[in-house]
């Protein structure tokens, strides 16, 4: 296993992969624990990440947010956007993905054992979260080497709240992310790696707390999946 390998499981979070697989806030038995176990060590073994991100200036006005660069500006719609990166002064567009050798020990696992297909799925999921975290992170601390201390706002990703599923396109395209790591997206807007994650990430100098996941700021508070604090 090698470092970012290792540093994923280490940050890989149990309670999110029960959440997954339906136990809510409760511990799976013993039996059911022991395969996570398994089945994590084997995902994390196997997966070879890879990501990459554009840093931009921001302006938001109203619903829409205005990520500009040198080259080019897009704009975003979204209150529930605007409403997340309105004290950022810089923005992130993010793509990572855990790669293809985790779609094929998934796909692996659907053949030969559906119990170890639910859970690699839910373990594919709470370790793309986890390698975005520690992706986040050495960003903002990057960025800050080169003025004042800057403090991350939580990932918001197309799909969430009012932000339109359809923005995938612009981030792709304006990423490259099929030439440059190999993440495709289908005519149906699903990711290919599935276990990749596009994301939209502020910085800001404004002191934050919440940086780590998405559910503050989500309003569906009956959601299953809604981390407990």
């Amino acid at each position: 296993m090698d470092r970012i390998q290792n540093d994923i499981r280490n940050r890989v979070n149990i309670r999110e992969i029960n959440r997954y697989l339906g136990y809510g806030a409760k511990t799976p038995d013993d039996s059911i624990g022991v395969i996570i176990t398994e089945v994590l060590e084997e995902l994390t073994c196997a997966v070879k990440p890879r990501n990459l991100y554009r840093l931009y200036d921001n302006r938001v006005v109203g619903n829409q947010v205005i990520l500009e660069s040198s080259d080019k500006t897009i704009i975003f719609e979204s209150q529930n956007l605007a409403d997340n990166l309105s004290q950022c002064e810089k923005v992130v567009l993010m793509a990572a993905t855990l790669g293809l050798e985790a779609d094929k020990l998934l796909q692996k696992y659907e053949v030969l054992n559906m119990t170890k297909a639910a859970i690699a799925q839910a373990c594919g999921a709470a370790c793309i979260e986890a390698y975005c975290n520690i992706l986040q992170e050495q960003i903002c601390e990057a960025q800050s080497e080169y003025g004042r201390k800057l403090y991350l706002r939580p990932r918001f990703s197309p799909g969430y709240g009012d932000l339109p599923l359809q923005y995938q396109c612009t981030i792709f395209q304006t990423l490259e992310c099929a030439k440059r790591i190999g993440l495709t997206l289908t005519d149906s807007l699903l990711m290919y790696p599935t276990k990749s994650v596009t994301a939209f990430i502020g910085l800001t100098a404004n002191p934050q707390s919440c940086h780590i996941g998405k559910c503050a700021q989500c309003g569906n508070t009956e959601c299953e999946f809604r981390e407990l604090s």
